[in-house]
């Protein structure tokens, strides 16, 4: 994937993350691609990782495979990009 194709995808996931997680307060600009989504980053929990685990099976028609996969993939916008595209899956 292009590095154009690439930042398409995580600005997608940025306004996919806002509106699932309904963060009325965060424009897609306000996270960056390298920000750590949980903890000091962007602050989110663990009922906030099952409904991005649900964002991915919806719109990517993706699962995180086991327990090991999961704080990686969901560490940042960028990790959840390369992991989408890793799998090979198409925005539905």
């Amino acid at each position: 994937m292009n590095e154009q194709a690439m930042n398409k995808l995580m600005a997608d996931l940025k306004q996919q993350i806002i509106d699932q997680l309904n963060m009325k307060n965060i424009k897609p600009e306000d996270i960056g691609d390298e920000e750590p989504l949980f903890g000091a980053g962007l602050g989110l929990d663990s009922l906030d990782v099952l409904e991005l685990i649900v964002l991915l099976k919806q719109k990517y028609k993706l699962r995180v495979s086991n327990a090991e996969d999961g704080p990686k993939v969901f560490s940042s916008v960028r990790n959840m990009a390369e992991y989408i595209t890793a799998n090979n899956v198409q925005n539905a």
